[in-house]
């Protein structure tokens, strides 16, 4: 699986090659800034990307900036944005074209090389992996809107759970519940958000999509 990296801290970059390389990824491109991250995303064609968002010469928004226009270049090119703040704006963007392949990981909130390199590969397989406190920030902006009112409390938990990538035998070993019960409140929630049921990983990434941004449909 070829990887490219985008971190303008060398120490912070070396380490995640070092890290990378050794659970198994080939590592096409580190770079320190975002020119030579579009120029890595364009020419390289990378299995994943693993992206900062505050990059030279900006030092703003520009990591996510070149991620979205990759994707607009080529669809659902997995993308994992590494970082210490939380864009709502960017975060929601990433997964507004439903494709899959996104991830919004918080630095401070990686607590070991396994659970990294899991989302790594989440994404990478066209799934998602959300830090909690991302999908927080994003369904707070959405908390008296209709769909949210749709769904229980149970349901809730599972959708924020679901949105950070967590598969049904995940989600049931954190909520204490059977996995069969786990995939009848995710049944019930594509019901309510007006999504056939399906455990395709496309079908969750729009269920979020579609929760976050129910206002916008009726």
């Amino acid at each position: 699986m070829r990887v490219v990296i985008a971190e303008d801290l060398f120490l912070l970059r070396d380490g995640l090659v070092r890290m990378l390389e050794a659970f198994g990824f080939e590592i096409a491109a580190a770079v320190d800034n975002g020119p030579g991250l579009s120029r890595a995303l364009d020419e390289l064609e990378p299995d994943v990307a693993v992206v900062d968002v505050r990059l030279p010469p900006s030092f703003s928004d520009e990591g996510l900036q070149c991620a979205l226009e990759a994707r607009r270049k080529r669809p659902g090119l997995p993308v994992l944005v590494l970082s210490q703040h939380v864009e709502q704006l960017y975060a929601r963007e990433l997964l507004a074209d439903g494709a899959g392949g996104v991830g919004y990981l918080l630095k401070d909130r990686v607590f070991d090389a396994e659970q990294f390199v899991d989302g790594v590969r989440r994404v990478a397989a066209g799934g998602t992996a959300m830090d909690p406190q991302v999908i927080q920030q994003l369904l707070s902006r959405r908390s008296q809107d209709v769909p949210m009112a749709k769904l229980t409390a149970r349901e809730k938990e599972v959708m924020e759970l679901m949105a950070q990538g967590r598969s049904n035998a995940a989600i049931a070993g954190q909520l204490f519940v059977t996995e069969r019960a786990v995939a009848k409140h995710t049944s019930n929630i594509f019901g309510k958000l007006d999504l056939p049921p399906s455990d395709d990983d496309n079908r969750r990434v729009l269920a979020v999509l579609a929760y976050l941004d129910g206002a916008d449909r009726g």
